[in-house]
């Protein structure tokens, strides 16, 4: 198995170097081809290049292996400047999509993988994971892509496990993602490893998007995700236990809030959200520590408490599960200017 390798230690510059968000510039190169999907060709470019960032964090170059005009399933042409040299020098590489009735062609498949050993971090979004997969460097990994096309990628990469029940897999070198707004979420995500939590939701506020959709979250659910507050009980069970997440929160005092039996509550709440409440409650508070961690000075015995893990080790041992650092260094990451 390819090692995970450690991009946020990669990509961080010295401490005094006066880039709004203390990190060197990444170059992305998003791989285009004829015939693809212009909405999935933008993906990469509205996420890594939206307003909040200004230019400053990414610098978002598309190439494909014969540069020059290439057509659209939209049924207009876009013109694509560089070609896969790009890939030599780019810290992170986006397949954003792909044609699944023909094979990623020999060059493009020696580009990636010499781009993952140089060090470069791989993304496939939706059918791009099929490129990846034909690397080899998903095989006895897993990896996520539309749940539609998942039988089909299973069947062509049996030594790949294929998840079709996540948004996301991050391996830490390589992502995968599942298609059309997953590609959005997982774009985010990376924001979010790269720059913090506070930037990805800047980021997403300026695309009118969801602060944060975890990856194990199911690709679809039976029906939407209540706006807090609202008149759905679940709903408002959720909004009250984001308010009080300093707190202990009992799953039958928090079932007995939405006024359905604990039982109930849990089928309801996985049913809107395609996780249990107690994992949803995890990542409020995991997602509380990361912005009172980046925003502020308080020791970590001070977050823990508000972020409502109770004690300092309670959150280093949850923030090393779930992210691979500790609450210090994580600080020490992404602490904004």
């Amino acid at each position: 198995m390819p090692p995970a390798s450690d991009h946020r230690a990669r990509d961080a510059s010295d401490p005094q170097d006066d880039d709004r968000y203390d990190r060197a510039m990444r170059t992305v190169a998003v791989i285009a081809f004829d015939g693809i999907s212009p909405f999935h060709l933008a993906v990469p470019s509205a996420v890594f290049g939206a307003r909040p960032l200004r230019g400053e964090a990414y610098d978002v170059r598309v190439c494909a292996g014969s540069p020059g005009p290439l057509r659209t399933e939209a049924g207009y042409t876009v013109t694509v400047e560089h070609g896969l040299d790009l890939l030599t020098t780019a810290d992170l590489v986006v397949v954003p999509s792909w044609d699944v009735t023909r094979e990623p062609p020999d060059d493009l498949r020696a580009a990636l993988v010499a781009a993952h050993a140089r060090g470069a971090r791989l993304v496939g979004l939706c059918l791009g994971t099929f490129v990846l997969a034909a690397t080899g460097l998903l095989d006895g990994r897993e990896a996520a892509t539309h749940w539609h096309a998942a039988p089909d990628l299973a069947r062509r990469h049996p030594d790949v496990r294929v998840r079709d029940d996540v948004l996301w897999c991050d391996l830490g070198d390589v992502v995968t993602s599942a298609g059309v707004a997953a590609a959005l979420d997982c774009c985010l995500h990376v924001v979010r490893s790269d720059l913090g939590a506070q930037v990805a939701a800047d980021v997403a506020r300026s695309l009118v998007l969801a602060p944060h959709r975890d990856g194990s979250q199911a690709q679809f659910v039976p029906t939407p995700v209540a706006p807090a507050g609202g008149a759905d009980a679940v709903g408002r069970a959720m909004a009250w236990a984001v308010q009080r997440l300093d707190a202990p929160v009992d799953l039958d005092a928090w079932a007995a809030h939405a006024h359905v039996s604990r039982r109930t509550f849990t089928r309801q709440f996985r049913a809107r959200t395609g996780t249990s409440p107690t994992a949803w409650l995890l990542d409020q508070r995991l997602d509380r520590a990361r912005v009172l961690l980046e925003q502020g000075d308080e020791p970590v015995e001070v977050v823990a408490r508000r972020a409502g893990f109770g004690t300092a080790a309670s959150l280093r041992a949850h923030f090393s599960r779930r992210f691979r650092t500790s609450p210090r260094q994580h600080r020490a990451t992404f602490r904004a200017p």
